[in-house]
C-alpha cells in the first residue's frame, strides 16, 4: 500500500510550567521524519491546537542536540514558514490523509492530553484503520482516546514514550505536570522501554511510537515498512 499525504501535528504550548523558560516542539524530532517523507516525495500539512506559530524548544537546537536534520531546518526558509503557519486541528480531516505523525517535546504534556480536536482526530485515524506514529511526550495525546469498543485505545497495548528516567536524568521530573510513563499505565498501556536516551519504537498493529528524540528516524523508517507490508 503506498501513501502520499502525511499529517503532522504539534504542540502549541510554549511556557515550560512555572519556571519562565519556553519549551514547545523537539526540533530532532520535527525535522528528522519530516525530511525523511519529504525527500520521498511526500505531501505534508502541519497542525497544531490554536494553529498559527508553533513553538520550538530552544534547548532543542543547542550544540549539544543538533543533528544533520536539524541544521538543514535552520537552513530551510520554505519550512521554517510552513512550521510558522500551522492549520488547526479543527480544520482537518483523517479523510484527507493516509497517515498521522505527532513529534514531541515537552510541550504536548500541557496541550494535547486533553484537546477534544486532537483526541477526535486519532479516534478517527483509529476508526479507518489508518496508521498513526507518536513521538517522546506526544504519546501522551493517546491518554483519553477511545478505541472502537469505547475502552482507551492502549489499554493492554504496546506503547512507549518519554520515560520516568529520561525526565528524571532531564530533571525536569518535577517540573512537568505528571510523567508521562506512569499516565499511560494508569490507562492500561503495556508500556515498554529501551535504555535511556536510544533508538527504541513499539508497534502495535497499526500504532507506532517512539521512546524520545533519538527514535524519530526509526519511527519514520517504522511507518515506511509498515505501508510497504500493507501493500
Amino acid at each position: 500500500m503506498e501513501f502520499s499525504k502525511i499529517l503532522f501535528v504539534v504542540t502549541s504550548h510554549s511556557e515550560l510550567g512555572n519556571t519562565g523558560k519556553k519549551t514547545g516542539i523537539w526540533i530532532e524530532e520535527f525535522a528528522a521524519p519530516y525530511y525523511h517523507f519529504l525527500d520521498a516525495g511526500k505531501q505534508i500539512v502541519i497542525a497544531s491546537p490554536k494553529g498559527g506559530q508553533a513553538p520550538i524548544d530552544p534547548k532543542s537546537n543547542e550544540p549539544s542536540n543538533q543533528t544533520e536534520a536539524t541544521v538543514r531546518y535552520y537552513k530551510d526558509p520554505e519550512t521554517i514558514k510552513r512550521l510558522s503557519n500551522t492549520v488547526k486541528i479543527s480544520s482537518v480531516s483523517e479523510k484527507d490523509f493516509d497517515t498521522v505523525f505527532y513529534p514531541g517535546g515537552h510541550g504536548p504534556m500541557w496541550d494535547l492530553p486533553d484537546d477534544p480536536d486532537s483526541i477526535n482526530l486519532l479516534e478517527s485515524f483509529n476508526r479507518a484503520g489508518k496508521i498513526m506514529t507518536l513521538m517522546c511526550h506526544s504519546s501522551i495525546a493517546l491518554k483519553n482516546v477511545k478505541g472502537l469498543d469505547g475502552d482507551w485505545l492502549i489499554r493492554g497495548k504496546r506503547v512507549t514514550g518519554f520515560t520516568n528516567g529520561e525526565e528524571s536524568d532531564a530533571v525536569l521530573d518535577h517540573i512537568v505536570p505528571f510523567l508521562l510513563e506512569d499516565e499511560l499505565r494508569t490507562r492500561g498501556a503495556d508500556f515498554q522501554k529501551g535504555e535511556n536516551w536510544l533508538p527504541f519504537v513499539t508497534r502495535e498493529g497499526k500504532l507506532i511510537t517512539g521512546q524520545n528524540p533519538a527514535s524519530a528516524a526509526l519511527a519514520a523508517d517504522t511507518v515506511e515498512e509498515l505501508f510497504k507490508r500493507m501493500k
